[in-house]
């Protein structure tokens, strides 16, 4: 199971914070907003999803930058 852990304003932004979260072991998903599918534009807002079990995790990187 996923959890949502954060909403993005876009794509690179999403990006930029899922190969933090892959550099530091953390798996990540990247969701563009519902009802817009993957042909979402790359200003589109996107959520990032975490694994259930690693939520604490990702909190904890978020502390440390």
């Amino acid at each position: 199971m996923w959890v949502e852990f954060m909403s993005v304003p876009n794509a690179y932004v999403a990006a930029t914070w899922s190969e933090l979260f892959a550099a530091e072991a953390l798996a990540v998903r990247v969701i563009p907003t519902i009802g817009v599918g993957e042909t979402a534009p790359v200003s589109e807002p996107r959520t990032l999803y975490v694994p259930t079990g690693k939520a604490h995790v990702a909190r904890e990187i978020l502390r440390k930058i």
